[in-house]
């Protein structure tokens, strides 16, 4: 079993690696990312970050072997592929300059991997994630089974997360469930949400639960603010997730940004949806029941989505 994280030299690809690495079922993953020049010297993050992981195996009791690289011909025969490389939006950029940015990184990177890997699964963890995920979809002219985003299981730890702290339960008897795009349109679920199989509404106010839902919309933005950096441990971790599902054919029920044909009334999108992920990435896409005001805030966030998706056609078509 052979896994690629390219974007590796960073936080959140070195944390996916690593996080995989730990579970120990992959016989090698293969980080790659650009060098860097500083003046005279030239650096190489992902080889720098797989030699340090490598070295942590006789300590963390683990197999994998980890191997940090800047050339796309190492990463032939990849079962899967994680696209992590990307930028972040920084000051006085705008939202054309960074979905022009990453959408070029993205689409060049699909190229790179399909070229070794022709029958490979891509999960896509680069901003903004959904159109992103599409961008990869298109230029890797691969079935739309094996294309997928990670955002949901990002959402919906963290939700889980801080109902676990307001709730005093462990996170891991919730079960819960997000829709929608990674960002301020995501769509909690309350009435999907349970404890050891018990509705949440048993434990919570409506109060106390709508604030847990509003600060699980800007999560990411509130890690931002805390370390003026993003996220990665609990991206990184949520990645590895999915791999871990898909490469040992657990047949998972997980939200993942997903290419919708009709599912939920949703056309030529890709979408937090929830699918079955096993042996060949999306098995299917599982259409649960949506009430009124579930369904309205899915049109809500699908437009939101298809906006920024309408944007980047036309950046790439002008």
């Amino acid at each position: 079993m052979k896994v690629t994280v390219v974007g590796a030299g960073g936080n959140v690809g070195a944390t996916t690696a690593f996080a995989l690495a730990e579970r120990d079922f992959v016989k090698e993953i293969i980080m790659v990312d650009i060098e860097i020049k500083q003046g005279d010297k030239t650096f190489y993050p992902s080889k720098g970050r797989g030699l340090d992981q490598w070295q942590s195996a006789p300590i963390q009791n683990f197999d994998t072997h980890l191997k940090g690289s800047v050339s796309y011909e190492e990463t032939a025969g990849s079962d899967v592929c994680v696209i992590t490389a990307g930028v972040p939006r920084k000051p006085g950029m705008s939202r054309d300059d960074l979905l022009s940015i990453n959408g070029d990184i993205v689409k060049s990177v699909t190229e790179e991997l399909v070229k070794y890997s022709p029958d490979t699964i891509i999960i896509v963890v680069s901003n903004p994630l959904d159109v992103m995920t599409y961008v990869a979809h298109a230029a890797s002219n691969l079935d739309k089974k094996k294309v997928m985003g990670m955002a949901g299981i990002l959402d919906t730890a963290r939700y889980r997360a801080f109902l676990a702290e307001e709730l005093d339960v462990s996170p891991k008897d919730i079960q819960a469930m997000i829709l929608g795009g990674h960002g301020d349109t995501m769509v909690p679920l309350p009435r999907y949400t349970t404890i050891s199989g018990i509705p949440v509404t048993h434990f919570i106010d409506d109060e106390k639960l709508n604030a847990i839902i509003e600060r699980t919309k800007t999560g990411g933005g509130e890690i931002v603010g805390l370390m003026g950096t993003s996220a990665w441990y609990a991206p990184g971790t949520a990645t590895a997730q999915m791999v871990e599902a898909i490469m040992l054919d657990q047949n998972r029920i997980f939200p993942c940004a997903a290419y919708c044909d009709g599912e939920f009334g949703i056309q030529d999108l890709f979408i937090g949806v929830p699918v079955k992920l096993g042996k060949g990435g999306i098995k299917e896409i599982v259409e649960i029941e949506l009430n009124e005001e579930e369904t309205k805030l899915l049109r809500a966030s699908e437009n939101a989505v298809r906006s920024t998706l309408d944007d980047y056609k036309k950046l790439v078509n002008s």
